[in-house]
């Protein structure tokens, strides 16, 4: 696919364009972004150049590891139906209480072993109480003290006044909050809150003055609409940080039916979304193993950063093959050289369960 139709009678604009155009700051038209993910797959290679322009720019050859902890576990009110955590699964998970100050610090060992450069702290909850934010600003300032030199992101759900602060005074750097689809297409996925609940958090998260991260979660039955949708929100928002996350299809859940994705497909919407945001960190999250499988390596093409280790309820690749991968790529872990002295030798794969996180003293 050479070129694609701007609108006008006699001009196109070709891949390269659409990347010279976003480096420019400017938006894609709606016309151009479905062009995106509805390019050849024959063509996928100029596709993913033309990401890879705008992600140089703004990226080199840098790729960020995070990685992931479940501190609260299977205890979540929410309807949401794609996740195992939900009140309305049947997914057999573990099920326990915040996590200890102590048991956050064990997680940060594992991370600093694995040459992760951002903690990622997700409790299962609608939101916390001032109790749960406070337990959480202790164990932020605990790990702090001991590897400074490790980002630290939240993900605690709804945010009431005030709490932001209080995160963002015990030195965190990023707070976690997916919009997840489209505000057509939420009600949906979720009836215990809404979209406005979700944008609401992201707003106060940036008004305390903590990175914001939201991203979205594609295969469960959207549009290319709802697509674009929530990639140009993003946008709108400013957001610093978009995970982009698969649907892993639990079975025991309202989703679990769901087989919608294609690798090239997925590439698609990482190309998309690097083309609209492309100063923001685009992260490959949830599903990345399951549906872009041999395909992975060519997803840096648009991302930056990548989770390493496992995500809160699946198992993920090992991590000796995701820095393999990015070293074969030609790209460069970030950190990797920085001489952070890990308190643990480096292992080769994170199997650690969110029990075995706990029991890790």
């Amino acid at each position: 696919m050479d070129s694609i139709s701007n609108g006008s009678s006699n001009d196109s604009l070709s891949a390269n364009d659409l990347a010279e155009k976003s480096l420019a700051g400017e938006e894609l038209t709606r016309e151009e972004a479905f062009a995106v993910l509805e390019w050849p797959d024959e063509d996928i290679l100029t596709l993913m150049q033309s990401a890879f322009k705008v992600r140089h720019a703004a990226f080199g050859k840098k790729v960020r590891l995070n990685y992931l902890v479940n501190i609260q576990s299977g205890i979540c009110p929410e309807d949401c139906g794609y996740c195992s955590q939900s009140s309305i699964s049947d997914v057999p998970v573990e099920k326990y209480k915040l996590m200890t100050p102590e048991e956050v610090e064990s997680a940060a060992e594992k991370a600093v072993a694995n040459k992760a450069a951002r903690l990622c702290m997700v409790a299962s909850m609608r939101g916390p109480s001032d109790k749960d934010v406070a337990g959480v600003a202790q164990a932020i300032r605990r790990v702090k003290e001991r590897f400074p030199q490790l980002e630290l992101c939240a993900c605690l759900g709804l945010l009431k006044d005030g709490q932001a602060d209080t995160l963002n005074a015990a030195g965190v750097d990023a707070y976690n909050h997916n919009l997840n689809t489209s505000e057509r297409h939420y009600g949906e996925i979720c009836s215990t809150h809404g979209f406005s609940d979700r944008l609401d958090t992201v707003r106060k998260v940036r008004e305390a003055g903590i990175s914001s991260c939201s991203g979205a979660l594609f295969g469960m039955g959207e549009t290319r609409e709802d697509i674009l949708d929530v990639a140009m929100r993003l946008r709108e928002l400013g957001v610093d940080s978009i995970p982009v996350n698969f649907l892993i299809p639990f079975k025991g859940t309202p989703q679990g039916h769901r087989e919608e994705l294609t690798p090239v497909y997925c590439l698609k919407i990482l190309a998309l979304f690097r083309l609209i945001n492309p100063f923001s960190e685009i992260r490959i999250a949830g599903g990345r193993e399951l549906h872009l499988r041999s395909l992975q390596p060519l997803g840096l093409y648009a991302a930056n950063s990548i989770f390493v280790g496992d995500y809160l309820t699946t198992e993920g690749q090992a991590g000796s093959l995701d820095r393999e991968m990015i070293r074969d790529m030609g790209f460069e872990i970030v950190g990797e050289d920085a001489g952070e002295g890990a308190a643990v030798p480096l292992v080769d794969r994170v199997t650690l369960t969110s029990r075995q996180v706990r029991q890790a003293k």
